[in-house]
């Protein structure tokens, strides 16, 4: 019975001990680590540090740098600029390709110094406003030279009011319908306004000759409406 006594004794002595020894192990250790199980550890895993996390750790005396959030701006596509003093250049004409007026057949030959009798006369016969229309109209004009070449007086007889129908047959037999260029012209009969045919030769040096008398002497004038062919004579139709 003394036996169990000592024996209970001893171990409440020893219970004392070890609770005394905790106490002290206790207040000897950081404050940090006296925190309850489940707390957040305010250090960091070693995995979260330099240069395990990716990072690199900044040189001593070097600022830390944040990277910037903003994406680098795109670059926009450009156009490459034109050589100095270069400009835009418009295909020239073909040697000999005559550029078309935007004057009607009436107003060109009114333009044209070699036509000033013709003018008088279309006026005369009130054929301006017919021929300056839609068209086409291809005129085969006698030039000043040609109407100088008439018998004398005859010009100022044709140019009278007693004699505009007269007039009006004789300018109407020099006029084709169509826009009818020198490239389309060959040998045969073409039909006048007048309605009396003209005979047009084309020899191999490509030289339009009318009636075996009057020639082209100067081709292709080109109007809005139509082409001008300046002939060296005056044709008469055939009833005439």
């Amino acid at each position: 019975m003394r036996k169990v006594q000592n024996y209970n004794n001893l171990l409440k002595l020893l219970v004392s001990l070890v609770g005394m020894l905790g106490a002290s192990i206790l207040i000897g250790y950081p404050v940090g680590a006296q925190q309850p199980t489940g707390a957040t550890n305010p250090r960091p895993s070693i995995f979260n540090e330099p240069p395990y996390n990716g990072s690199r750790t900044p040189a001593p005396g070097a600022e830390p740098t944040t990277p910037s959030a903003q994406p680098s701006p795109q670059t926009e596509p450009t156009t490459p600029a034109p050589s100095p003093g270069t400009a835009p250049t418009t295909p020239a004409p073909a040697p000999g390709a005559a550029q078309p007026s935007n004057e009607n057949v009436v107003a060109l030959a009114a333009s044209n110094d070699s036509f000033k009798t013709l003018t008088a006369a279309l006026k005369a016969a009130g054929l301006t406003q017919t021929l300056s229309g839609k068209g086409p109209f291809t005129i085969f004009a006698p030039t000043d030279a040609a109407f100088a070449a008439l018998p004398q007086d005859a010009l100022q007889e044709l140019l009278k009011p007693e004699n505009k129908d007269i007039l009006v047959k004789i300018l109407s037999y020099h006029v084709v319908p169509g826009n009818v260029t020198s490239g389309d012209i060959k040998s045969g009969e073409v039909k006048t306004v007048e309605g009396a045919p003209v005979n047009v030769q084309v020899d191999s040096a490509k030289a339009v000759t009318l009636n075996n008398e009057a020639k082209v002497v100067q081709p292709d004038l080109k109007a809005s409406n139509g082409v001008i062919h300046a002939i060296d004579k005056v044709m008469l139709p055939p009833d005439l």
